[in-house]
Parts: C-alpha cells; sequence; structure tokens
C-alpha cells in the first residue's frame, strides 16, 4: 500500500511539476554527521518546505536519469509557498537532504546547472568518530557485510578502486562501495568542499561543525536563517535523529593512525569553520 500511494503521489507531482518550487538551499552532507536532525529542525520553520514525500530526493547523486520535471514533483505547490510567503512577509523557500551530494563527483556541476543560485550546507564531525558510525550504520543497513570495522578499512581502497572514473566516464551508473563502503574517503572533507567552491562559490556553501549544533543547537540554528536570509519566528524543538551507538571503541593504536591520516584534510577546514574543528581543539 504505502508503494502506492508513493507511485500515485509521484504521477500526481509529475504532472503538476511546472506549478511547483525548486529548492532555494540543499543540506549536501555529509553522512553520519546530523543531517537528518538539522532537516527535521529546520522543516518546524513555517517558510522552509520539505519535500512532499521523502528527505532526501537524491537526484544530483543516482536519479540524475529520472529529468529535472521528476525532481520538481517531489517539491510544493508554488501556490501554497506563495499564501505562506503573503503570511509572514518573506519568501518561502524550498529544500531537501541528500547526504551522498556532498561525496558525488558529479553532484556538484549537476546541482550548479540546474540549481543556478541555490545555497548548499555541509555538516562536518570527526571523521573518525564518522567512518566508525558509518560502519556500524551500512552493517545494521546490509548494505556491508564486513563486521570488523578494522577490515572493512583495510578493503575501502581495493573497493573503492575506480569508481570516480566509472562514476564520470557513466553518468548514471551506480557503484555501491562508493556510496556505501568510503568510510575514510568521506572524511577527508577539505577535498569534497574545494571540488564544490569553484562550481557554486564559496560565499553560498555554509559549513556547521555537528558537535556545536548538537550542544548548541540554538546558535546554529541563527546562522542557517541568516545564511539563508529568513526571518526568525522561534526556536523549533532539537531532537538527535539517525544516532546509532557505536559497537565499540576505536582501538587508541588505531585512532592515533587515523587522526593522523586525517590531520591535513581537518587544517583545510578551518577556512570554512571559521576556526579549528572541535574534534582537534
Amino acid at each position: 500500500m504505502k508503494r502506492s500511494v508513493l507511485s500515485l503521489s509521484l504521477a500526481t507531482g509529475r504532472f503538476t511539476s511546472g506549478a511547483r518550487l525548486l529548492p532555494s538551499f540543499l543540506i549536501a552532507g555529509a553522512q553520519r554527521c546530523g543531517t537528518t536532525s538539522l532537516y527535521r529542525a529546520l522543516a518546524q520553520h513555517p517558510l522552509l518546505l520539505k519535500p512532499v514525500l521523502r528527505k532526501g530526493v537524491h537526484y544530483f547523486d543516482v536519479g540524475y536519469g529520472q529529468g529535472l520535471n521528476w525532481y520538481q514533483s517531489h517539491f510544493p505547490l508554488r501556490m501554497s509557498a506563495a499564501l505562506l510567503g503573503h503570511r509572514y512577509g518573506s519568501r518561502a523557500h524550498a529544500y531537501e537532504s541528500s547526504p551522498y551530494y556532498l561525496f558525488h563527483p558529479l553532484a556538484g556541476a549537476r546541482i550548479a546547472a540546474d540549481l543556478p543560485g541555490v545555497k548548499l550546507i555541509v555538516l562536518v564531525r570527526d571523521p573518525v568518530e564518522r567512518a566508525c558510525s558509518a560502519h556500524a550504520h551500512e552493517l545494521a543497513r546490509g548494505f556491508e557485510t564486513e563486521s570488523h570495522f578494522e577490515r572493512a578499512l583495510e578493503l575501502e581502497p581495493e573497493r573503492l578502486e575506480g569508481a570516480d572514473d566509472l562514476l564520470r566516464e557513466s553518468p548514471h551508473a551506480l557503484h555501491h562501495s562508493h556510496r556505501h563502503h568510503a568510510y575514510l574517503a568521506r572524511g577527508r572533507y577539505a577535498d569534497q568542499l574545494d571540488r564544490l567552491e569553484p562550481l557554486i562559490g564559496h560565499q553560498r556553501i555554509l559549513v556547521l561543525d555537528s558537535h556545536r549544533f548538537f550542544t548548541d543547537p540554538e546558535a546554529t540554528y541563527d546562522r542557517v536563517l541568516e545564511f539563508l536570509r529568513v526571518p526568525h519566528v522561534g526556536y523549533p524543538a532539537f531532537e538527535r535523529h539517525n544516532g546509532r551507538p557505536l559497537p565499540r571503541r576505536v582501538p587508541k593504536e588505531l585512532a592515533r593512525s587515523l587522526r593522523e591520516h586525517f590531520e591535513p584534510y581537518d587544517a583545510r577546514l578551518t577556512r570554512w569553520l571559521g576556526g579549528e574543528p572541535s574534534w582537534r581543539r
């Protein structure tokens, strides 16, 4: 029944796609860094309109072959947005959250081409914790078969070999390991941001430290509204979503080795965060 309702909603949305909004901003990643929590906090603002059917549409990464009309069919009607804008005296904005956008090699160029002027929000987290959390997450979802975190890290170079080239050469291809087994590669945030910067522009990318978001959500929320130029109408209920306890602590020697690996990438985050990442203090 759920599939039937989804199919009917998509068909209706596609028929009316021209009367629907396109996003003004995207939560583009990173995976396991609090994107769902931020998405749901923003969804409580009356002028920030989430997709009609699902949190992440995944158009610019794995669904690009569906076409822009399909993408637009996921968002609210312009008429509804206009009524809200009139009520609150400010423009309403549609948005979505697909954490694979940050890492997919073609997503940035697609976003820039189809959504000129769009703004991106990126959350970053201690990359060692992120890697461990991602492994537990993929294991629980059945996308990872290697139960030992250390072994999964050893397999990563082999699993990801040639993945970027494949995705660039075959734009509609899918690569399972690139999406589900990039535990270290996804934590090299600076590389991904540097790829986005010439396409989107530094001023239209807001990078947030997820630790600060969870410890001081009001201040982070204020920054987001200022970045989006959306009026403040009070604070939402801040909750942590999709949190998954780590199955065990990362062994000290491995953690030390991984922190050394990420050090140069973390140092390059300073210009995006306006200071040292919280996990380096």
